[in-house]
């Protein structure tokens, strides 16, 4: 699956971050694993939790994925976040950005102004 992430002339910025070759404010670090604060963040308390192996998306590598998604359910616990979101995407039309797994651990509060992604105009199925 690696294979079919698009070929980019940018050095990914994730791996940047880890190898310390670019700013982050780190919420906290784990052995195979980072949580930051994303560059603009939809909230407060909007964190990334990050893989420190470089796959490009949740099916790259079930296992990374599994780990990661881990360690974003601890932090949300650590952090008491009664109402959350833990969201990803794979591949461009799926809103994927960075090709580098990344899951946003986004905490919600009610008339918080947040719509979910998947509205998608079409009529309701009946």
């Amino acid at each position: 699956m690696e294979g079919d992430a698009p070929v980019s002339e940018q050095p990914c910025p994730f791996c940047e971050i880890l190898a310390g070759r670019a700013p982050a404010t780190f919420v906290e670090e784990w052995s195979e694993t980072i949580a930051i604060v994303p560059l603009n963040p939809v909230v407060d308390g909007h964190t990334l939790v990050i893989p420190k192996l470089h796959v490009s998306d949740f099916a790259d590598d079930p296992d990374v994925t599994a780990a990661t998604a881990r360690r974003a359910a601890q932090l949300c616990r650590d952090l008491n976040l009664v109402h959350a979101n833990l969201i990803t995407s794979r591949g461009r039309e799926a809103t994927q950005s960075v090709f580098h797994l990344h899951l946003h651990l986004v905490p919600r509060a009610e008339d918080d102004g947040l719509a979910l992604p998947w509205h998608s105009g079409k009529g309701k199925r009946r």
